[in-house]
């Protein structure tokens, strides 16, 4: 079995996150570093770290209001990181990030299975959001959000979106691009000034105060497993290519950079 699917189905942590701590040269498999592929079984002893990894044996499934300030990272060097924020007696990692800079419902859990199947974009999933912007918000906004906007060299999903206030609305995606919300409000000349994740699927932050932390269990957990075993309801339709791997660097499309070069 693969490394990374085999410390996902353990408990460890994401797939995509065992890739990154492996990229990073984090993962050791039997006194060895180890390798993007490389095979693992019972019999290894991985150490994360340096820390001797063992799989956990309760799973659980967490939501958590996060506040703002709080980073999505399993890297306890970090500062303010989520996992030593929760401190959670078990080993948990997230299931979708959610930004330093914003606040809201965010999921934790040691299932492997769960959390790939959540963080699949081509499932569909929704994800529902409270947004408050620098200014009025119009009909016109309104319809180029949900229409789609050309972020990260894609253009983002057709999506559900309305006025709440103002200077506010909500907005329920189906896909996670980086920074997505705020990237799109961005290349529509608008500033996010909060943004808060409100619902995940059946999961919703209800009144649960900032920071606070419940187990989801019972009929709650169930009708989230029944969900995620549904297929799609739509297919996926090309809108203009593959997002960028690299957002950091990438500047909204039809916004030029500035030259402050002198005329000679």
């Amino acid at each position: 079995m693969r490394l990374n699917k085999y410390l996902s189905d353990r408990g460890i942590c994401s797939r995509r996150e065992a890739d990154r701590l492996i990229e990073a040269g984090r993962v050791e498999v039997n006194g060895e570093k180890a390798v993007p592929g490389m095979q693992a079984d019972p019999t290894c002893v991985i150490r994360i770290d340096g820390k001797k990894i063992e799989p956990t044996e309760k799973k659980v499934l967490l939501a958590f209001y996060k506040p703002k300030g709080v980073e999505c990272t399993t890297d306890t060097r970090v500062k303010n990181n989520v996992i030593s924020y929760i401190n959670y007696p078990v080993r948990v990692y997230y299931a979708g990030r959610l930004d330093k800079d914003s606040q809201g419902l965010l999921l934790l859990t040691n299932r492997g299975d769960l959390a790939n199947e959540m963080m699949k974009a081509g499932n569909f999933h929704e994800k529902e959001y409270e947004v408050t912007v620098d200014k009025p918000v119009t009909e016109g906004f309104i319809r180029k959000m949900s229409q789609g906007v050309p972020i990260l060299g894609t253009i983002t999903r057709e999506c559900k979106v309305w006025k709440t206030g103002e200077k506010s609305f909500s907005i329920v995606l189906t896909q996670g691009l980086n920074r997505q919300i705020r990237r799109m409000c961005e290349y529509l000349g608008y500033q996010v000034v909060n943004l808060k994740r409100v619902r995940i699927m059946n999961i919703t932050l209800g009144d649960m105060p900032v920071g606070a932390l419940r187990e989801i269990q019972g009929q709650e957990l169930e009708l989230l497993e029944k969900k995620l075993k549904e297929k799609p309801p739509v297919r996926e339709v090309f809108r203009g290519g593959k997002p960028v791997k690299n957002p950091g660097k990438y500047r909204t499309p039809g916004k030029k950079k500035k030259s402050w070069r002198k005329d000679s």
